[in-house]
């Protein structure tokens, strides 16, 4: 059975999905995008949209009581791949130890126009 995750502490759903969905122990988190969801202002530059991104994935595990430290695989979607070493140093902060798996592509446009989008996947 599936449960819903939501939280005020992360952006909310801007279509018809959920923020979360939690089965058999795993959570599977949206993508989240740069927006402070207290202000639903974007911070400007890579590496401050990268700290938002991690803070509102940090949030939503919060939300389903996981943590970084069970996430299995994330997702990073980046506008610009001249941007990765920048997203890494921000991205190695959330992560210690054992680093999930991870993909990162570059695209060519996300929601509202951000630099960076990133999904994750954790045990429970």
């Amino acid at each position: 059975m599936k449960k819903v995750i939501s939280t005020t502490n992360a952006p909310a759903a801007i279509g018809p999905y959920s923020q979360a969905i939690e089965v058999n122990g795993m959570v599977f988190a949206s993508g989240q995008i740069p927006v402070n969801p207290a202000t639903g202002e974007i911070p400007e530059g890579i590496e401050a949209q990268a700290e938002q991104v991690l803070t509102n994935v940090k949030n939503l595990l919060a939300a389903a009581g996981a943590s970084m430290e069970q996430v299995v695989k994330t997702t990073v979607f980046i506008q610009n791949m001249d941007d990765f070493g920048k997203v890494n140093e921000i991205y190695a902060k959330y992560f210690e130890g054992a680093c999930p798996a991870r993909s990162c592509v570059e695209v060519s446009k996300l929601p509202k126009g951000v630099l960076m989008e990133m999904e994750a996947i954790a045990a429970k």
